[in-house]
């Protein structure tokens, strides 16, 4: 081929603005995407409802007349099942993703998320416990308290065997947590063999994720929890930029490693525990969300953050949306949904980064 038919290349400062005008409509086009998201979820379903009668129903449930029509049967479909459901969606889909953002930013791995340090398989062997003995002490906040309560004391476990001579070392802190799964692994298939089939349906309903039943009692504690956990997250993101350079060179420049590293590491578990809690085992949020956004935006985690937990929600609120109305009057787990969106698409991705980057090595 000469030089008069090769394709003439694409000018460095064309990239450049594509590139800049990328990360500015990223945020708007979020946003946009969230609040057509929340609208979808509260208006459709077996009961449909108009985004002008959602906005009536709320308005007179916070003491406001506004003269809107609706039916008793939709004023408590949206107030008290539909609206839980959206809140509860909106925290842990927020929280999944700042969660995976940060510890992808901690690792320095764009493949960690909020199971590589037992998370997910801790809050899941918690859970299964309970189940499978019977025993409901705390009535029906016994199942999230005993599944956060296990992802927090496994992930503590992960730290505590990665520590030395009072460091962590990156590399030993994710083979630990691969070991760990593992373990968690073989128990909870130990937890499926002795379960009887009701307590085997109840295990692998939570295990592939849901938000069924949620309502404003259960949602407001893991809420809280969810939320403070998210906002300090959100503060990490210069401490993670100077991660990124290495932890000698961000030492040098006067940041504290370790403590850090525990502060990123405590706050994620926070954040995804009380998620798996709540909802049970969803995955992929935490893993494409921050990969795709670190793609249109870039790495530095200052934005990456914020914009990893308004992706995170509104992933979620699709999957949500499809779980619930693909097959009216039935419901598909929320972790299926999760997984059939972002498991192909995370292919496509590694592909295309592997095809662009000319391989791993």
């Amino acid at each position: 081929m000469n030089a008069e038919t090769s394709p003439a290349p694409r000018p460095a400062g064309l990239r450049f603005r594509w590139a800049a005008a990328l990360r500015v409509g990223t945020f708007p086009t979020l946003v946009l995407l969230l609040v057509a998201a929340l609208l979808l979820n509260a208006g459709m379903g077996a009961v449909a409802v108009s985004p002008v009668q959602v906005l009536g129903i709320v308005l007179e449930r916070l003491g406001l007349e506004t003269g809107i029509e609706y039916t008793t049967q939709q004023s408590n479909v949206v107030w008290l099942i539909r609206l839980p459901r959206i809140a509860l969606a909106l925290a842990v889909g927020a929280g999944l993703g700042i969660a995976g953002a940060a510890l992808q930013g901690i690792f320095r791995n764009p493949l960690a998320d909020p199971g590589l340090i037992g998370v997910s398989s801790g809050g899941a062997l918690g859970a299964l416990f309970v189940i499978l003995v019977g025993v409901a002490p705390l009535g029906l906040a016994t199942l999230p308290v005993a599944a956060f309560l296990g992802a927090f004391v496994l992930t503590m476990v992960v730290y505590g065997l990665s520590r030395s001579d009072g460091k962590t070392e990156v590399v030993t802190l994710i083979l630990t947590g691969v070991a760990l799964n593992a373990i968690a692994g073989g128990l909870m298939g130990l937890m499926n063999f002795y379960a009887d089939d009701e307590q085997l349906r109840n295990m692998v309903f939570w295990l592939m994720g849901s938000l069924a039943g949620a309502t404003w009692q259960g949602v407001l504690p893991a809420t809280l929890l969810i939320a403070v956990g998210t906002t300090l997250l959100a503060t990490q993101g210069r401490a993670l930029n100077l991660l990124v350079l290495g932890e000698r060179e961000a030492f040098h420049l006067g940041l504290s490693t370790e403590r850090t590293r525990i502060v990123v590491i405590v706050m994620a578990t926070l954040v995804a525990g009380a998620s798996v809690a709540v909802a049970g085992i969803i995955s992929f949020v935490g893993l494409v969300v921050p990969h795709f956004l670190r793609l249109t935006i870039g790495p530095d985690h200052r934005s990456l953050l914020p914009a990893s937990a308004l992706g995170g929600a509104v992933l979620l609120l699709i999957a949500d949306l499809v779980a619930r109305t693909i097959a009216i009057p039935a419901e598909l787990p929320l972790g299926v949904v999760t997984a059939l969106i972002g498991g192909p698409y995370f292919l496509y991705l590694l592909r295309r980064t592997r095809r662009e980057q000319g391989g791993w090595g």
